[in-house]
C-alpha cells in the first residue's frame, strides 16, 4: 500500500475511533440525568412516600405513645425520613432500651423496639420503682412475679453499691436466681442474697462472682440458714 493510501485509510478510521469514545462520556451522561431524575422524584413527588408504619416488639409500651414519638407523617417522601432522628425520639420513652428505624421502599418504614425488662425493684414514699439490669430506674409500678427487691442505701445508676449488686445477680445461675427474693448490699464489698424461705447467701464483693455462683448452688443442699461463699476457698454454712 502508498504512502497516500495509509494516509487516507488511517483519515476514514479516525471519526469512527473518536465517535466510539463519545458513547462511554454519553452513556455516564444519560444513567446521572437517571439518577437525578430518580432522586427529584423520590425527594420532592409522593410516588416513594410513607404509606405503612409497623412496629413491632411492644409488651409494656404502646404503639401509640410509639408512633407519637416516632413524629413521622404518612405521606412523607421516605427520602426525606431522617430514621436516626426518629430513633432517639422513641428512645425517650422510658421503657423502651433500645430501638431501631428502617426505611423500607417502596413506601413502609418499619420500627423495631426492645423494651426494657426489670432485674430488681426498691421500694420508696413514690412507690415500687422498677430497675433495669444496667441499673436504670425506669418505672414506678408493682414488679412482675419473680422480680428480687434490691436494699442499698442510695438506689440510682450511678451508684456504686447499686451496680455492684446488679453484677452479682446476673452471675447467679437460672436455678439460683428465681430463688432470690431479695438482694442487699451494705457496700460494694458486703453483699447477700436472701431467698424466698429466708436462707441468706453471704456473697460478699462481685469478684469471682462466677465461681461464687459455681459453689452456692450445690451448697444450698446442704441443712442450714447462712451460706457464706464470700471465700469461695473457704465456703461455710451456718
Amino acid at each position: 500500500m502508498s504512502v497516500a493510501s495509509a494516509q487516507r485509510s488511517s483519515r476514514r478510521r479516525t471519526p469512527r475511533t473518536r465517535g466510539s469514545r463519545r458513547k462511554p462520556v454519553l452513556w455516564t451522561l444519560a444513567v446521572l440525568i437517571l439518577v437525578v431524575a430518580l432522586v427529584c422524584v423520590a425527594w420532592f413527588t409522593p410516588v416513594l412516600s410513607v404509606r405503612k408504619i409497623t412496629v413491632s416488639g411492644l409488651g409494656q409500651v404502646t404503639e401509640e405513645q410509639v408512633l407519637e414519638s416516632l413524629d413521622i407523617t404518612k405521606g412523607t417522601p421516605l427520602l426525606r425520613v431522617d430514621t436516626d432522628a426518629a430513633a432517639k425520639r422513641v428512645a425517650q420513652l422510658p421503657k423502651v432500651a433500645e430501638v431501631r428505624v428502617e426505611r423500607h421502599y417502596p413506601s413502609s418504614v418499619r420500627v423495631f423496639v426492645t423494651e426494657r425488662k426489670p432485674a430488681v425493684f426498691f421500694d420508696s414514699p413514690q412507690g415500687t420503682h422498677l430497675v433495669d439490669a444496667l441499673g436504670v430506674d425506669y418505672a414506678i409500678e408493682p414488679p412482675p412475679p419473680g422480680v428480687p427487691r434490691l436494699k442499698v442505701d442510695k438506689p440510682a445508676f450511678d451508684d456504686p453499691s447499686t451496680q455492684a449488686a446488679l453484677a452479682v445477680l446476673a452471675a447467679t445461675p437460672g436455678p439460683l436466681r428465681v430463688q432470690v427474693g431479695e438482694v442487699v448490699a451494705t457496700s460494694i464489698s458486703a453483699i447477700s442474697l436472701t431467698l424466698l424461705d429466708g436462707r441468706v447467701i453471704v456473697w460478699g464483693s462481685k469478684e469471682n462472682s462466677e465461681r461464687k455462683a459455681a459453689i452456692a448452688l450445690p451448697l444450698l443442699g446442704q441443712p442450714g440458714r447462712t451460706y457464706d461463699v464470700s471465700s469461695p476457698d473457704l465456703p461455710t454454712v451456718r
